[in-house]
């Protein structure tokens, strides 16, 4: 089955339409869908590495601008976007998110944009807490382009090495990126208590 998805996966990334996809997909992330670009976004480099930095642009951009979406429920929303953080363990009163945000917001959105947890929990959590616009921006510009120009880097510098070990232990890797991300979930729902 597995390897079913990964060829589907890479099938998808050579399509006419797959950059649209990826930055549908990477819109979608910041604000309300539960799956990264970078199921996209790596295949897609891997298979054309001579536009990766490309690919992590359109990324970069989309997901900032899903990213204002995430802030946007956050602030007109809120009733949505308090049931959505509790869904995800990150029930707080207002005040506590205001105060949160107004001392830390800027490094937990950077942090937070560089890891395999959802961001769109960072930017509904930011427009709840009406953090400055300009400062989120800036910072979700800073750190998803960061992400996803690193990944680029890498992939483009190191990607069919690590294709041709990836294939040969699919299984082996798709059981470790579940721990990462489980373990993701678990570091921050610990963090918060």
């Amino acid at each position: 089955m597995l390897r079913k998805l990964y060829d589907w996966v890479f099938e998808q990334a050579r399509k006419p339409y797959a950059e649209k996809t990826m930055a549908a997909v990477s819109f979608a992330e910041a604000s309300f869908f539960p799956i990264p670009p970078d199921v996209m976004l790596a295949p897609m480099i891997l298979s054309r590495p001579d536009r990766a930095y490309r690919y992590a642009a359109i990324c970069s951009i989309a997901s900032l601008l899903g990213g204002l979406l995430g802030y946007a429920i956050g602030v007109f929303l809120e009733p949505l976007a308090v049931k959505l953080l509790h869904i995800f363990g990150h029930g707080m009163d207002m005040a506590v998110y205001q105060s949160w945000f107004a001392h830390n917001g800027f490094l937990v959105i950077l942090g937070k944009g560089l890891t395999p947890i959802p961001f769109k929990l960072v930017t509904i959590a930011a427009g709840l807490a009406h953090f400055n616009l300009g400062l989120f921006v800036l910072a979700v510009a800073i750190t998803r382009s960061g992400r996803f120009f690193l990944e680029a880097w890498i992939l483009k510098t190191w990607g069919p090495a690590m294709l041709a070990v990836v294939e040969k232990r699919l299984a082996l890797f798709f059981v470790i990126g579940l721990v990462v991300l489980v373990g993701g979930f678990l570091a921050l729902k610990l963090l918060r208590h």
